[in-house]
This record gives structure tokens, sequence and C-alpha cells, in this order.
């Protein structure tokens, strides 16, 4: 074979080969983290709620959770975190997968026997996400809280968060993600519309 036909023979190789690296590219897709909404934060409602929780504290009030996770997402549900799950059903879609601007709701324990509501900022990977939310630590609100799916099946059912800064606490039970799109009931408008009611006691959360 001449040099000429070889220099050829390589070209076309390296050719096909930068053509079937494509086409298997192509066929695998981009990789999808966040697949159930894409709405994302509604930044004057953000930043309205955490106006609202400066309020409070310089007033010396109770800062609860399930306050600013409704204020924060528009999701407009109250009672206590534990009953948020089953209350969505039929309002707002439900899921287990993390999306920005949904809802986390922690299922009621003996140890956290009211539950816990968290509002999602930002999807990190498959099994770590960033969250907004009030009173985990008792009176304050926390932002970008990191949390991480420790579920045996990655399915978002068992959680540990970044309480303190490079240390993952205890694992919680979680009941999944409140996606603020409605699926029927309270129409788009309301679902935006900040709500503030609060208590001062301990013992209620709406």
């Amino acid at each position: 074979m001449s040099v000429k036909r070889q220099w050829t023979s390589k070209i076309g190789i390296s050719i096909l080969s930068a053509a079937l690296l494509l086409t298997a590219a192509c066929a695998r897709g981009p990789v999808e983290v966040q697949t159930i909404s894409q709405a994302g934060i509604n930044p004057d409602l953000h930043a309205m709620a955490i106006r609202e929780v400066r309020v409070l504290q310089s007033k010396g009030q109770r800062v609860w959770c399930v306050p600013f996770a409704r204020n924060a997402s528009g999701v407009q549900i109250r009672g206590n975190a534990n009953t948020w799950w089953a209350k969505a059903n039929g309002l707002y879609e439900r899921g287990t997968k993390p999306a920005v601007g949904a809802v986390m709701a922690f299922k009621g324990t003996r140890r956290n026997p009211m539950g816990h509501v968290a509002v999602v900022s930002e999807v990190v990977s498959p099994r770590e996400i960033k969250v907004d939310h009030a009173n985990w630590k008792r009176n304050k609100i926390s932002l970008a809280m990191t949390v991480k799916d420790v579920s045996p099946r990655n399915d978002w059912s068992d959680v540990r968060l970044e309480s303190q800064a490079g240390s993952f606490g205890s694992v919680y039970p979680i009941n999944g993600f409140i996606y603020p799109n409605t699926k029927k009931g309270p129409s788009n408008e309301m679902a935006q519309a900040p709500v503030f009611a609060f208590s001062a006691t301990p013992t209620q959360s709406n």
C-alpha cells in the first residue's frame, strides 16, 4: 500500500470513529436531573417569605416551617407539616423526584411528630439537593442547606441534612415532593399569592 493510500485510509477510519461516537452520544441524550418541574422558585415570593421571617424575629415571635414553605413555594396548604402530603393529594402533583421549587414533605416520627417541610432551592445531583426552610434550627431560617438521599432504593424516602457545616445528622423519612403546579383546586393566581398566617402558639404550625 502506498503512503498516500495508507494516509487516506487512516483519515477515513478517524472520521468514521468520530461519527459513531457522535451517534452514540445523541442516542443517549442529555442527563436530566430535574425532570418534574422547570418552574423554579418565584423570587418575589421567596424574598417576601424571608422578609416576613425577619419581621417575626424582630418582634420575638416564633418562626415555623409551614408558613415559610407555603409563602416561599406558593403551595397553599395549611396545617401541621405531617399533614401536607395527604392534603396535597388531588390538589398538587406529587412524586419522589426533587425539583426546584417543590416542597419536600417529611413524615411525622416519634422524634419529630409534626413532621417538617422544606423548599428545594437547587438540584445538585440525582442524590443531592439544597433546600431553604425555617425552624430546623429553632426560630431561624436555613438557606441552601444540603440534603442527601440515603435511601436504599435511591428514591428519596430517607435523607440526611447538613445541619452543621460538613456534618450530616440523623436519617429522616420523607413522604416525597409536592410540586407547586396545581393539578386541580387552587387557581394558578391563588397558588402564587403569599399568605402570611403565623401562630405564636408552639403547638401549632399553621
